[in-house]
């Protein structure tokens, strides 16, 4: 009964989502919401860079972890264990992240406190794969490679980035992230394994759930201890118009190609796919979806707070540029994927990215109701304008 109960349990190829990886994702809910909390307290370039870094850094977690319980049941044995370690550490990790770059007097160091629990995940990562198959020795060659070129000198890197502040300290983390993704791809893909496509892609959608659900708690942090007016209704109905047009490009236009594609491949080409569509392509997805909240979040504060604005001021410097370049983001993304799924090249969701990356000096012009409005309405008609083209399916 205790060789049961210790024991690593694989998973088949109809392995679905199990209710401990919901449970698991949680804390990743709390986290997504610390790093747009993390943004909005000093909305610059320069925080957007350092939010950008560590949700780069909370992503490879929650990551590891994804591609561990398609192999592994997470319900069962050993590993359900594992994940409640790596909640614990993960929600340390979150409780530190609005002082990572700016340490408060008293208590523990923060970034340090933050370094010490990320390597703690990745570890526990390397030794429960290592553990779960004793006799792949493809996988245990990978591994050895992916803590010598993708955990060690990252690791290494943020520790001494821990000892900075400001943008010193921003810059070797972002040099550690691009260490850390470039070492994964360096890695290539053997030993590692896709069991099962559904599980995989399910995964990933509900990550996407979680961002997106991310922004829409963000439209009521936005309007919190203010007075409910005619204007604040407008402005929140039209921040989920945007929310539920991404939610309709993504799950109705992506989600099901990109599993189709990835259950038609085996092998390598398989693992290739899963990494370059998943793991790569959704961070700045989920990017996009986090900077799309923060602009949601400001535009709803201003909006609702007619003691210091007015309806007719718009949005200033970098949150004018986050609410449609989050958007933006979010479309060029969403463009590569279709691109590397469906060998496809979708110009028009590719050039509207581009055109809402670019569109923040436009937004610095006019009010934030209007601009959020304007947005309200053009994303929800891109994503119909993308269903009623060629089928996805067909694609």
């Amino acid at each position: 009964m205790t060789s049961e109960r210790s024991r690593m349990v694989a998973t088949e190829d109809s392995h679905r989502v199990t209710p401990a990886e919901l449970f698991f994702d949680l804390v990743f809910v709390y986290a997504i919401t610390q790093v747009t909390a993390l943004m909005a307290a000093d909305p610059t370039p320069l925080r957007l860079l350092g939010g950008g870094v560590v949700l780069a850094l909370l992503w490879w977690c929650w990551c590891c972890f994804a591609w561990l319980g398609n192999v592994v049941r997470a319900d069962t044995g050993a590993m359900f264990g594992v994940l409640i370690a790596v909640m614990a550490v993960v929600l340390i990790v979150s409780l530190t992240v609005p002082e990572v770059y700016a340490d408060a007097p008293g208590g523990l160091p923060a970034p340090l406190l933050f370094v010490l629990c990320y390597g703690a995940v990745r570890v526990l990562h390397l030794v429960s794969y290592w553990i779960s198959s004793p006799d792949d020795q493809a996988l245990r060659a990978t591994l050895r490679r992916t803590a010598l070129l993708s955990v060690a000198p990252p690791f290494a890197l943020l520790l001494i980035g821990s000892a900075f502040t400001g943008l010193t300290q921003m810059l070797i983390w972002l040099g550690a992230v691009a260490i850390d993704y470039l070492g994964i791809y360096l890695t290539g893909s053997s030993g590692w394994r896709v069991a099962s496509p559904a599980h995989f892609a399910e995964r990933h959608g509900l990550i996407v759930i979680i961002a997106l659900g991310e922004s829409i708690v963000a439209i009521g942090v936005g309007v919190s201890g203010l007075p409910v007016s005619v204007p604040v209704l407008a402005a929140s109905t039209a921040g989920l118009l945007v929310v539920a047009g991404l939610w309709r490009l993504y799950f109705r236009q992506l989600g099901d190609t990109a599993e189709h594609r990835l259950t038609a491949l085996t092998g390598d080409d398989r693992t290739r796919l899963a990494r370059d569509v998943y793991t790569f392509l959704h961070l700045p997805l989920v990017a996009g979806v986090v900077l799309t909240a923060l602009g949601m979040k400001k535009s709803l504060h201003q909006v609702a707070d007619t003691g210091h604005y007015n309806l007719s001021e718009p949005l200033h410097g970098v949150v004018a540029w986050s609410l449609t370049g989050g958007v933006g983001l979010f479309l060029v993304a969403a463009a590569a994927i279709i691109l590397r799924t469906t060998g496809h090249r979708p110009r028009a969701l590719a050039a509207a990215g581009l055109l809402c990356l670019c569109a923040g000096p436009a937004v610095a012009h006019i009010p934030a109701l209007l601009a959020l409005t304007l947005l309200a309405a053009a994303v929800p008609a891109l994503s119909l304008l993308r269903s009623s083209g060629p089928a996805m399916s067909r694609a």
